[in-house]
């Protein structure tokens, strides 16, 4: 790139397309030859015309079989993002935000068919070496390509776009390593309208033409295709800039900043490779490392096929006038599976003098010997290119019944060495496509795409701030100061109660919060760290082991730490701790994971709870228990002494009114008015019956109310008027 446009500006008043399209032709010359033998290789694993040729030579399809057990080896499923807070200190805010884009991230995948693409990938890199991908953010400012016009003030129907990227639409700078690659370009086909409504008028001046499946080829495609314009959208890293060139077009189509804020800063991960030349970034393609092998095999089918024609009972028996050398050549030449016998008229020849030689056949046995020989050489080159590629017996499913359960293991395990770094690209791949389309979502997607995509039940800022509004009106109502000066300390509480509702409020995750965090690209890298799972095919045995495992681990190490825990309440962050250590190496999904965390949390919660508020000891709780009942003692002396007196107050006030009754009446019978009448008397000896037997009800509840006492150690002490003593 440097050696074409060092001296070429990004700005505005420079559009010259020439240096850039001077970076396009040179790149597509360096990978030339790959491309090349690419197109041998795509024709070699699926060509209709040479396959159903039937004039063709017998082939040994053997490419094609390996590369569909690879395929299905090292990528059979898609894969399912994760996002987790990089470190698990359970802050709500990074959790609320790894679960919104984390949700995102898979309605996305989904709703672009994430999978399809990894496919194309797949092939691509097993096939020819490399599979490209690109990621692109669309909505409704640029309904064709989305790279260009400015977004409105609130974007709609936006989206993250997967592509797949054929090996002639995407080029890159000639290096040696992808970290020192200054510029990549991807190749787009517009019609008319749609080159007119993405970059203009100027679009008016680019060439249609019909888009050739083997863009290396002189050889047009054999059907006729819309006509449409070459675009290559280019991205420097160098120049700190996108352009947009067409070929044939001296002015490049749009050239601006990027408008993509990305860590990598390409829209495009690291293609997935499978063999690369030495300190080049040049595929080489696996069929090129047991090429040799399959020329053999394949020409010692064809042999096989040949010979196999030969295999045919041709004899001769005397008959009439003839050439010795026309009835061979006659036998030779019969196609028919039947045994066919030829006429000979000089038999003698042939040595059939006895009635035994009447008829003689041609040798076949030296044939058959040899079909046999080339078939074993055959197998044996078929073995060579199983042991180049790695494809081992386990994975074709041709295991020997008598082989022992540990030695298939064993096969199984060590088979599958070769094929892991294949998986592991492909699982790389993955991710970095989707760190970049995580990327794209922080940073372009609205509220209210990430709330309708999330489906999360997050508060507004707005409701915070209405509710926080509502509490310190309900704190300045007069009535609240009335109340305060009569009692100052129930006003103390209910201000205390105010300040840690308006605290969490202040706390509280809301929506504004996680597009906040989303937003900060030097930060959102610090704090979330995006993943995705295995795209391997998981085996329902092993991946029931491994549950099995992960439980009995969970399990076992809680059942040894409680008693601990029970016994020393400040070890609850140890216990806490060794749980999530007992259990990090099993990958136990997003929804256990954070199970767990919320556990272990409890756990040393309560623990400083405890801590600040200890528990008594045996010796303590006997004494609060003897304590406690020496009070229930005087209590129950009190209420006793107390009914006594009632009882000696009643008598004592009974008497009273006995005379004064007698004296009233002894009264009246001398014409004075009585002191009490009758009613009004039987009414007080009423009212004051009720409160002796109120009195000995509240002394029969107290009774019957015994207190227990429990130890931390389980133990139990009863207290009450009849002490049951330890349980």
């Amino acid at each position: 790139m440097a050696d074409y446009a060092s001296d070429m500006s990004a700005g505005d008043d420079d559009r010259s397309a020439g240096p850039w399209q001077a970076c396009i032709e040179d790149t597509r010359k360096y990978f030339a030859f790959w491309n090349e033998k690419s197109d041998a290789i795509d024709k070699l694993y699926a060509d209709l015309k040479r396959l159903a040729d039937a004039n063709g030579d017998r082939e040994f399809q053997m490419f094609w079989a390996n590369l569909e057990i690879l395929k299905a080896t090292v990528y059979s499923r898609p894969p399912a993002p994760a996002v987790e807070p990089r470190f698990k200190d359970m802050k709500p805010l990074p959790r609320a935000s790894a679960e919104v884009l984390e949700r995102s991230l898979v309605v996305n995948f989904e709703a672009e068919d994430m999978n399809a693409v990894m496919l194309q990938v797949r092939d691509d890199m097993l096939t020819n070496g490399r599979g490209a991908g690109w990621v692109r953010y669309e909505d409704d400012s640029d309904p064709v390509e989305g790279e260009a016009a400015d977004a409105p003030a609130e974007p709609q129907n936006q989206r993250v776009p997967y592509e797949h990227l054929d090996r002639a639409d995407f080029l890159h700078e000639p290096a040696r390593k992808w970290q020192e690659v200054g510029w990549v370009a991807k190749r787009a086909w517009l019609t008319r309208d749609q080159g007119l409504r993405r970059f203009g008028d100027i679009f008016a001046k680019v060439d249609l033409k019909e888009r050739k499946d083997q863009p290396n080829s002189s050889e047009a495609t054999e059907y006729k295709t819309e006509k449409k314009g070459e675009v290559w959208e280019i991205w420097s890293k160098t120049k700190d800039c996108v352009v947009w060139v067409a070929e044939g077009l001296e002015e490049a189509l749009d050239i601006r900043p990027p408008f993509l804020k990305l860590d990598g800063f390409f829209p495009c991960p690291k293609p997935a490779y499978s063999t690369l030349e030495r300190r080049k970034l040049v595929p080489v393609p696996d069929y090129y490392y047991y090429k040799d092998q399959l020329d053999e095999i394949n020409e010692l089918t064809a042999r096989i096929s040949a010979l196999s024609e030969y295999l045919r009972m041709k004899g001769f028996y005397a008959g009439g006038a003839g050439e010795l050398g026309e009835a061979i050549e006659i036998a030779l030449k019969q196609q028919d599976n039947n045994a066919v016998l030829i006429p000979v008229a000089n038999m003698a020849a042939l040595g059939g003098l006895s009635l035994k030689d009447s008829v003689i056949w041609l040798p076949v046995a030296e044939v058959a010997t040899t079909i046999k020989e080339l078939i074993l050489l055959r197998r044996q080159l078929i073995d060579d290119v199983y042991q180049i590629t790695g494809l081992s017996d386990i994975m074709r499913g041709a295991t020997d019944p008598n082989e022992t359960l540990g030695a298939q293991e064993l096969k199984s395990q060590y088979g599958n060495i070769r094929i892991k770094e294949r998986q592991a690209e492909l699982v790389r791949f993955a991710r970095d496509l989707t760190r970049i389309a995580g990327e794209i979502m922080a940073e372009n997607f609205t509220a209210r795409t990430f709330a309708d995509m999330a489906q999360m039940d997050l508060p507004t800022q707005a409701a915070i701030q209405q509710q926080a509004e509502q509490i310190v009106q309900a704190a300045a109502d007069p009535r609240m100061a009335a109340s305060a000066q009569e009692n100052p300390e129930q006003a103390a509480q209910l201000k205390a109660q105010a300040e840690k509702q308006l605290q969490d409020l202040q706390n509280t995750v809301t929506i504004e919060k996680v597009i906040s965090l989303l937003r900060e690209q030097r930060i959102r890298p610090f704090v979330l760290d995006i993943e995705t799972d295995s795209t391997i095919q998981v085996d329902e045995n092993t991946e029931k082991q491994r549950r099995t495992e992960f439980l009995g681990a969970l399990a076992g190490t809680i059942q040894q730490l409680t008693p601990l825990v029970q016994a020393q309440p400040a070890a609850g962050p140890f216990a806490a701790e060794m749980i999530k250590f007992a259990v990090a190496p099993f990958r136990a999904g997003r929804s256990m994971t954070a199970v767990i965390e919320e556990f272990t949390e409890t756990i040393r919660k309560q623990a400083q709870q405890a801590a600040s508020n200890p528990s008594p000891n045996e010796a303590q709780v006997k004494a609060e228990a003897e304590k406690q009942r020496l009070a229930f003692e005087a209590k129950k002396h009190d209420n006793e002494m107390q009914l006594k007196r009632d009882e000696i107050n009643l008598t004592n006030e009974r008497e009273i009114r006995r005379d004064r009754v007698v004296g009233d009446l002894a009264g009246n019978e001398a014409g004075q008015p009585a002191a009490y009448s009758m009613s009004e008397v039987i009414t007080q000896l009423a009212q004051q019956n009720a409160s002796v037997l109120q009195a000995l009800q509240m002394i029969a509840q107290v009774l019957a109310a015994p207190k227990i006492v429990t130890t931390p150690e389980g133990r139990t002490y009863t207290t009450g008027p009849s002490p049951q003593g330890m349980n």
